[in-house]
């Protein structure tokens, strides 16, 4: 006789545990995590006043003795369910910045707003999808005798586009250091936006503070390539931020025009290396920067939101430009499910942390984002809400918040965490069915009545 699977063996001999209603409540609760975090302990609500034991709650009566949290992890190659919930809140948080909401005035949305697309600059030529990756009229080569195009046209799928057409010639080296600099190379970029901003109207620099507000959220983005570019909504207030209204020289145009001037303008210069000597970073000329309007004229907003909810969830695996976990070795390099223009950025990246100079990047840590050191969402403290506060939301509403007027005892101590073979294919069925209902729930309030 065929024995069954041993996930399918243990998730029957949970089923038949008496214990298996609240685990099955519990594994609910997470949004079926894929890797929940097992914490023991107990929480005691006190009123405030009499010192009265209002409730308690204690792990010792749990399956395993054990509360499963989420993990709260973004990527959805790691923990699909987690990922909705993060995407969901990323949509809210980016949308409130363009439309109000979530306590940013509604007026926002006729604030001086851009969708700024920014992007690395080249390295070496590489295959393009469509009519760019012919070869040029004079069938040139480059320095190795390697053709600069490859003479066929490539489908936007197709796995060679983003791949070097002669690896001898790409500069691995200035990508990686681009990465590993391109959150600088942002902050820059947003403080000379202020700077032409102020010089365009006649402002000293040091009192444009006192009359604007530049606010904005982006979201890094890997292309075909391997070289990550950046999404971002920019937003211009008054000095107080989305309660103030911006100045009347404020206007999307006064803006446009700060933002191409600053892409073309700011750089940022690595240390210097006897190895590979200065380098000195850019954008890529490749800059779009798209006025968002109220009235509908332009990218849509909720499309926009939608957009970097959509992106923040996606793994580095997913993305086909490096992994997901950390890579401790070089044989883990070796070893990484990529592609070889991948895994050689993945070399660069642990040649050049093993030089002192560039010990602060911390290289080799961030191997498996290819150098990729910023966060893959940052925003300004003015644009919108926090996920923080929305996860305080969220808890009000389900009932989980303090109460006013009580104090709020918690011991609680980590002791592992993810499913057994048999609770991780539940939490599977119950992560499908949440996203099933969901996308059931928004198909019936799209349908006209």
């Amino acid at each position: 006789m065929r024995q069954l699977p041993e996930a399918d063996r243990d998730a029957i001999r949970l089923a038949q545990d008496p214990n298996f209603p609240r685990l099955l409540k519990q594994i609910t609760a997470t949004g079926g995590c894929s890797h929940p975090v097992h914490l023991s302990g107990s929480t005691t609500t006190l009123d405030g006043t009499t010192g009265e034991i209002l409730s308690h709650y204690d792990t010792g009566h749990e399956p395993g003795e054990r509360l499963l949290v989420r993990c709260r992890n973004r990527r959805a190659t790691v923990c699909p369910g987690c990922s909705r919930l993060h995407a969901g809140d990323t949509f809210h948080l980016v949308r409130a910045g363009l439309l109000g909401g979530k306590n940013v005035p509604d007026t926002v949305r006729h604030r001086p707003r851009l969708f700024v697309t920014l992007t690395a600059p080249s390295f070496g030529p590489v295959h393009r999808a469509g009519e760019l990756c012919r070869p040029r009229r004079d069938g040139g080569t480059c320095d190795h005798g390697r053709p600069l195009g490859c003479g066929a046209i490539h489908a936007s799928d197709a796995p060679v586009v983003g791949q070097p057409l002669c690896v001898d010639c790409y500069d691995y080296t200035g990508h990686v250091l681009w990465h590993a600099h391109a959150s600088k190379l942002w902050d820059r970029f947003v403080i000379d936006i202020r700077r032409r901003l102020a010089s365009s109207v006649g402002l000293v620099q040091s009192h444009f503070a006192q009359h604007a507000r530049l606010s904005f959220a982006r979201v890094a983005e890997y292309q075909k390539r391997a070289a990550v570019h950046v999404h971002a909504v920019v937003r211009l207030d008054g000095p107080n931020g989305p309660d103030d209204q911006p100045p009347t020289w404020g206007t999307a145009e006064v803006l446009t025009d700060a933002v191409h001037a600053a892409a073309r303008r700011v750089l940022v210069r690595t240390a210097y290396s006897r190895a590979v000597g200065e380098l000195v970073l850019r954008w890529g000329v490749q800059v779009d920067a798209r006025p968002l309007h109220a009235d509908g004229d332009g990218p849509d907003d909720d499309a926009v939101a939608a957009y970097v909810a959509k992106y923040v969830t996606k793994g580095a695996s997913e993305t086909g430009a490096g992994t997901d976990h950390p890579l401790t070795t070089w044989a883990d390099i070796e070893s990484a499910a990529v592609s070889e223009h991948v895994r050689n950025l993945m070399r660069a990246c642990w040649r050049l942390g093993g030089l002192p100079e560039f010990g602060p990047l911390r290289l080799r840590s961030w191997a498996h984002t290819l150098g990729y050191r910023g966060h893959i969402l940052t925003k300004s403290r003015a644009y919108s809400t926090t996920y923080a506060a929305l996860r305080a939301q969220r808890a009000r509403h389900m009932g989980h918040a303090d109460m006013p007027d009580t104090v709020t005892e918690r011991h609680w101590r980590y002791i592992g965490s993810g499913h057994t073979p048999g609770a991780a294919l539940i939490a599977a069925g119950v992560a499908e069915d949440i996203a099933t209902n969901r996308e059931i729930a928004r198909d019936e309030r799209e349908v006209p009545r």
